[in-house]
């Protein structure tokens, strides 16, 4: 299996969000993206949780390559 997530998407995903614990994929084989649904069992891969206190609009990373994990840092940019 390769070291080198998946690039599901060269753009981020904008969401509303309510509060409460989210867990981003960081491997981009989830069939849910943004978020995780187990595909990375087997990788060396792991979901990033992020809490949010109150209801919030993030723009979370697409590509899987941002340096602020979860959220998007134009990375896609340069993919």
């Amino acid at each position: 299996m390769s070291d080198q997530p998946v690039v599901p998407q060269k753009s981020p995903h904008i969401l509303n969000l309510a509060p409460g614990t989210y867990y981003w994929c960081s491997c981009g084989r989830s069939a849910t993206q943004p978020f995780c649904d187990g595909s990375h069992k087997g990788t060396t891969f792991t979901p990033q949780a992020f809490t949010l206190e109150k209801p919030s609009t993030v723009v979370l990373c697409g590509c899987k390559h941002s340096a602020d994990r979860p959220f998007c840092d134009g990375a896609h940019a340069s993919l």
